[in-house]
């Protein structure tokens, strides 16, 4: 039986509302849960999620656990690597895989426990999809505890594909083009973090975009 549990947030990310609901959720059930936001002070326990993390885990931290999960969101081995849903909307695609995966040394190449999909309308913003993110990602965690002596880990299968990772220069828009040629962009950027911008005689300008 799993009795204590670590979510690992090792940043000021995004997705930390989320990990302290998933932290009160796992203690409705009555299990040890805790939030750390640096690996050197994960317990001694059952599983360790790591949620949005961005450093590399060391296998001596990894070893305080039995299980050390990822979430990652793409149907593994494609979409490895860094920021996977907004590139993913910026493809066009509308049905977002989520897997839960295991914590290795190989980039996103553990075996995959469940997985679970985000389903979109095309019409969602930033912060409306990373509502579903996070939602999904507590849900899939949940999950794992809830029903683990019934899963069977899986390997992955296939040709990996990588994402680079997201840079300001990757919220710019292209003038020569039209907004509904790049409402995806528009979509993915944050507009006080990583806000859409242009370029005209080498003046910039930032964009802000909301729903009415």
């Amino acid at each position: 039986m799993l009795k204590i549990i670590t979510v690992l947030v090792d940043n000021d990310s995004w997705i930390l509302p989320y990990a302290n609901e998933l932290i009160d959720e796992l203690r409705e059930l009555g299990l040890s849960a805790n939030l750390c936001q640096k690996q050197d002070e994960i317990k001694e326990g059952d599983v360790c999620f790591l949620l949005g993390c961005t450093a590399i885990v060391s296998s001596l931290n990894l070893s305080k656990n039995k299980y050390n999960l990822v979430v990652h969101e793409s149907a593994l081995p494609q979409g490895k690597g860094f920021a996977p849903m907004s590139w993913q909307i910026i493809e066009g695609k509308n049905e977002i895989v989520v897997s839960l995966i295991e914590a290795i040394d190989g980039v996103d190449a553990g075996d995959i426990w469940l997985q679970e999909k985000i389903l979109l309308n095309g019409t969602e913003l930033n912060d409306e999809w990373r509502g579903l993110q996070g939602n999904c990602s507590i849900s899939i965690c949940l999950k794992f505890i809830l029903t683990f002596s019934n899963l069977t880990p899986k390997k992955q299968i296939g040709c990996s594909s990588y994402y680079k990772r997201r840079t300001p220069k990757d919220s710019e828009l292209d003038i020569n083009k039209t907004f509904k040629e790049q409402f995806n962009l528009l979509r993915v950027v944050d507009n006080q973090n990583y806000p859409a911008h242009i370029f005209i005689n080498n003046v910039k300008y930032k964009l802000k975009i909301t729903k009415c």
